[in-house]
């Protein structure tokens, strides 16, 4: 058939066309998954083949096999071709955060570590065990040995140097 195509047969085209066109459509769009897209590099398959019918070497295989792996090929290129249709700007991206009070929440929270460390080790150390271990005023003199003033009075200070930092 390939040798009649050759030789500018146009029948020959037609009954080629007939048998293989919906291997080549049905291949091209599973990859492509746009039928119009998939009819376009079915047609520049067979044109191919009517411009180049020598392209078909017969020991790699049977004829429909090798215009499945050219249209699954062919198609592949279309896929890498296409450029996003929309555009980066358009796109919208659902989020359950509020990105601005998140990045709020950020800033504050290297602000908060910043004062902490610069206050005395003995008041970050009670501020610590009260506000992240969640300890009780009184499980925290008995864990540092120190009197319950003094473990009130390092909390109190440190909380006032916060507020200070914050509220100036």
């Amino acid at each position: 058939m390939l040798a009649r195509v050759e030789s500018g047969d146009q029948m020959a085209m037609t009954e080629l066309f007939d048998r293989y066109s919906g291997i080549a459509y049905s291949v091209a769009l599973r990859v492509l998954h746009d039928p119009a897209q998939a009819e376009d590099v079915m047609q520049e398959v067979f044109f191919q083949i009517w411009q180049h019918p020598r392209s078909f070497v017969s020991d790699r295989g049977s004829l429909g096999a090798w215009l499945a792996v050219v249209t699954r090929n062919r198609a592949i290129d279309v896929v890498r071709r296409r450029k996003p249709s929309d555009s980066v700007d358009d796109v919208v991206l659902a989020s359950g955060t509020n990105l601005a009070s998140e990045v709020e929440r950020i800033r504050l929270m290297e602000q908060v570590r910043s004062v902490l460390g610069n206050l005395p080790v003995e008041q970050q150390s009670s501020v610590e065990m009260a506000f992240f271990e969640g300890l009780t005023h009184a499980e925290i003199a008995e864990r540092t040995q120190e009197p319950l003033g003094t473990v009130k009075t390092r909390i109190r200070t440190a909380l006032i140097s916060l507020r200070k930092a914050f509220h100036p």
